[in-house]
């Protein structure tokens, strides 16, 4: 296991993986010029890697630390790292890249300005990330406006963070036909549309094509897997509210 501080004194736990695997891993993925295809072959190292919740160092009393674990990953930060990677063609672009998919703009390593929130990426990494949630929908969608981090109760599931209003497009489960599927791509990221107040989403993925089967890539915290798995997509969103689908541009 490699484990070092980063260069703003962060910590960087790189489990079975070595900065000379990784620059392997990513020099190669480079090569692949469909976004798709990248993400899929990067993600695909994951499989199997334990699930861990809680990783990120930072919240209203304790100031935010620059993290990079890959020795565990909780739906989120799996995401998180594998869209940094897909930017990436080198361990040292990874780790700069890890910032700006984190944390709006890139540009300060804080909790206040980290990305809590799916649709944080729509908003935040728009030249990165297109909500294409509308367009394989249709006129399926639905439109919620929604506070997010306010629960019902009123109080904020993540204190110190400024409540903020905003408009939630999603797919729901029982539109979602062979048509909407043959519009999803390798690659896209999707996020379960939550209920609940103050989410936009309850958990995230990969969806993932392989010759006529469709799968959900994601770190499952259910005690009989927690860790990154590929689950049958359809069999997974059945009593699920609908998805949101976000998908990486190329640069």
């Amino acid at each position: 296991m490699e484990k070092y501080p980063s260069p703003n004194n962060g910590l960087i736990l790189l489990g079975k993986w070595t900065s000379e695997k990784l620059d392997a891993l990513l020099h190669e993925s480079s090569k692949l010029n469909d976004i798709g295809s990248r993400i899929d072959f990067l993600s695909r190292h994951f499989l199997e890697t334990p699930y861990q919740e809680s990783t990120l160092i930072g919240d209203i009393n304790t100031p935010e630390v620059f993290v990079i674990n890959l020795e565990g990953v909780d739906c989120f930060t799996f995401l998180d790292y594998i869209e940094s990677m897909r930017l990436s063609s080198s361990f040292q672009e990874f780790k700069e890249n890890v910032k700006k998919v984190r944390y709006q703009k890139g540009e300060t390593v804080s909790f206040e300005k980290r990305n809590h929130f799916f649709t944080d990426w729509r908003e935040f990494n728009s030249t990165r990330i297109d909500d294409v949630t509308e367009r394989i929908g249709g006129e399926t969608v639905i439109r919620v406006k929604k506070l997010l981090n306010k629960k019902e109760d009123g109080t904020c599931s993540l204190p110190g963070i400024q409540p903020k209003e905003r408009f939630i497009h999603y797919i729901p489960v029982n539109a979602i036909d062979n048509g909407i599927i043959d519009r999803l791509k390798t690659g896209d990221y999707i996020g379960i549309y939550a209920t609940e107040k103050g989410l936009d989403v309850s958990h995230v993925g990969i969806f993932i094509q392989e010759g006529e089967k469709i799968y959900l890539r994601h770190a499952s915290s259910l005690e009989e897997q927690r860790k990154v798995v590929d689950q049958h997509f359809k069999d997974y969103i059945v009593g699920k509210p609908g998805i949101i689908v976000l998908r990486s541009k190329k640069l």
